[in-house]
């Protein structure tokens, strides 16, 4: 097998990758890798449901919303109690905060790790076979262990993580984490039931020519966003949208380009998730050399306030996303003359 940077092989499994890493740390107890391993333990569990959601009774909405406001899927319940229920038997979770779930969810007091979680990336597209995913980051707790997690365990910055990761369910799924060492993705190998190392040491170009943003929204676009998309048409840029987060990032990260969801006149904070949607990304966007902002601030930076709180976003590749900001912030010549 041919040896990446890692000096391990292409086709490395998961868990292998994780002990060799483990070993990496003198200090090491072990939790955080276990942790890890129950995750991919139940992003397989979530594979194996949306493989069958065309045979089975388990596509559509389930005619409740979540604490956004949004319509539930089905799929989106499955996986919320997929993951709980794995990272409380896995024992290394003291409690998680979903996007499915409006308060903590207080899983083993004893334990150090915060899990924060969006279980189903995207499912509006479960329906039509589009590829979905799942975010997740890892905080230390900062209250004392054996007693009930508090709010301030919860609402931690960004760049106080401590591993982020997501998993895309596509043509095929991978597992994609970083615990601030570097980037690396996982493929799962069906017939073995295993995710095998394919994409060591992943970077993200430093320029793309790819823009990510939702022009139905034209309408509700700030001055500034609409002149960024006139010049990326000038740039002759090319225009690529799915609609599930994960599965554009993903595409953004290994092609080079820039995703975009800025606020909008009917969600002036923007709509996408900071503590378990966007912290996450973007520390994988760092890890890989590309940068994540709101259009003014680095999101690693901002302070959540709230657990279901919204941000406007732009990630990407550092240039194309520090491009996009100086138009937000006012600083680039089109922008300028268009005022």
């Amino acid at each position: 097998m041919d040896k990446n940077n890692l000096g391990l092989p292409i086709g490395t499994t998961l868990d292998r990758f994780i002990t060799r890493k483990q070993d990496d740390f003198p200090y090491a107890t072990g939790e955080l890798s276990q942790l890890l391993r129950d995750i991919a333990l139940a992003s397989k569990i979530v594979n194996r449901e949306v493989n069958k959601s065309g045979l089975l009774d388990i596509t559509g909405g389930i005619g409740g919303k979540n604490v956004q406001g949004e319509e539930q899927q089905k799929l989106d319940v499955i996986a919320n109690i997929r993951f709980i229920r794995a990272l409380k038997n896995g024992g290394q979770t003291c409690a998680v905060v979903s996007e499915e779930d409006e308060e903590i969810v207080h899983l083993n007091p004893e334990s150090r790790y915060i899990v924060a979680i969006d279980p189903l990336d995207g499912s509006s597209n479960i329906d039509v076979n589009v590829s979905i995913g799942t975010i997740f980051s890892i905080y230390r707790r900062l209250s004392p262990i054996g007693q009930p997690v508090e709010h301030s365990d919860i609402l931690q910055k960004g760049k106080e993580q401590i591993a982020a990761g997501y998993v895309l369910y596509g043509s095929s799924t991978m597992l994609v984490y970083t615990t601030g060492n570097g980037v690396n993705g996982f493929t799962l190998e069906p017939s073995l039931g295993e995710f095998v190392l394919s994409h060591a040491g992943m970077k993200s170009p430093k320029d793309g020519s790819i823009y990510s943003i939702n022009e139905g929204s034209w309408n509700q676009f700030d001055q500034p966003i609409r002149n960024y998309i006139e010049h990326c048409k000038e740039e002759d840029y090319t225009a690529r949208y799915i609609g599930s987060l994960v599965a554009d990032f993903h595409r953004n990260l290994l092609k080079g380009g820039v995703y975009l969801y800025p606020a909008t006149s009917r969600a002036v904070n923007g709509k996408l998730r900071l503590i378990y949607e966007c912290n996450a990304l973007a520390f994988i966007a760092e890890q890989a050399g590309g940068k994540a902002s709101d259009g003014q601030t680095r999101i690693l930076d901002l302070t959540p306030t709230k657990f279901h709180q919204r941000t406007p976003f732009i990630i990407g590749s550092e240039n194309l996303v520090n491009e996009a900001e100086g138009f937000v912030k006012g600083k680039s010549k089109v922008n300028s003359e268009a005022s």
